[in-house]
């Protein structure tokens, strides 16, 4: 991934046009006494956070399927070129050793073990994707692949559902 794949948006780009309200969605409010450093992020947009998770260390790459809103400094919002599938960037990254790998040597831990990777940098390693046509193929597999999956696994848990629903009616 280089910098030919995305262009990194400008936090401040009509911000509380399409925020989500967190008091609405999560019952309270998480934001600070100002939003103007925060971010907006839009459907296809591309997310970085650094903030570790034990499988990765050096934080994750999402692309946004939801709607427009705002996110905190603590993220890095990116829009993707043309020549990059939204969805393709995310399942590319989703395996926790390619993510580790990618981002190990963008990243500085500091003095007290914190992380210095600059929002500039986060998605400047270099990779090849497939051409967009291709990126969106592989896309559409693996979507279909977790719908697959996801029907198959509720077929398998009717019947333990059943089995719990007579046992709390005897």
């Amino acid at each position: 991934m280089s910098s030919a794949l995305f262009s990194r948006q400008n936090p401040k780009t009509h911000l509380l046009g399409n925020s989500v309200s967190q008091i609405e969605f999560q019952g309270r409010s998480f934001a600070g006494a100002s939003v103007a450093n925060y971010g907006v992020v839009e459907t296809g947009d591309i997310v970085y956070t650094k903030s570790p998770l034990k499988s990765n260390p050096y934080g994750i790459i999402k692309a946004n399927k939801g709607k427009n809103g705002i996110v905190s400094t603590l993220y890095a919002v990116y829009k993707p070129k043309q020549s990059a599938n939204p969805e393709f960037v995310q399942i590319y990254f989703e395996q926790d050793a390619r993510m580790n790998n990618y981002m190990h040597p963008l990243v500085n831990k500091g003095a007290k073990n914190d992380m210095k990777v600059s929002a500039e940098n986060a998605l400047k390693g270099q990779i090849v994707f497939p051409d967009i046509k291709e990126q969106r193929t592989i896309s559409e597999f693996f979507h279909n692949l977790d719908t697959l999956i996801t029907l198959h696994q509720r077929e398998h848990i009717k019947p333990i559902l059943e089995v719990k629903r007579v046992k709390r009616n005897e």
